[in-house]
């Protein structure tokens, strides 16, 4: 029978939409786990907010992501569903179009990333208290 563990990871965001850099907190969780081969799954449960893997070696990097999907999708009052605020409708837009989860390789121990990849918690309609959960599976 495979082993599998479930975790919550605290994020408090600080600003209205920004990025904040988890690969640290996530490779710690997974370390804990004792888990040396497998999956880690990771979920986002809110629907003003989003995973991504991205470059962390620049800080602008970030920067023109966030002013990128901003451009795309712009805090605007023409949304059909604005039961809170314009960037609350916008946010469920740039939550549908980045997306809520992601699936990690577990490999001897540590999460398989590229040299320049890191795991981005995106927000949307900050600051807030938010959490990503973190499944670890053996095999």
């Amino acid at each position: 029978m495979a082993t599998n563990h479930l975790f919550t990871l605290p994020v408090e965001t600080t600003k209205g939409q920004e990025m904040v850099l988890i690969t640290d907190q996530v490779k710690e969780i997974v370390q804990k786990s004792g888990i040396k081969e497998g999956l880690c799954f990771l979920f986002i449960p809110h629907v003003t907010a989003a995973i991504t893997i991205n470059s962390y070696l620049d800080p602008d990097t970030s920067r023109d992501l966030l002013d990128e999907l901003h451009r795309l999708v712009p805090t605007r009052v023409d949304f059909h569903h604005i039961l809170d605020t314009p960037a609350d409708a916008s946010a469920h837009v740039k939550s549908s179009l980045v997306g809520t989860d992601l699936t990690l390789i577990v490999y001897e121990g540590g999460v398989l990333l590229g040299p320049s990849q890191g795991i981005f918690f995106w927000e949307y309609d900050g600051p807030r208290s938010r959490k990503v959960m973190v499944k670890i599976i053996e095999g």
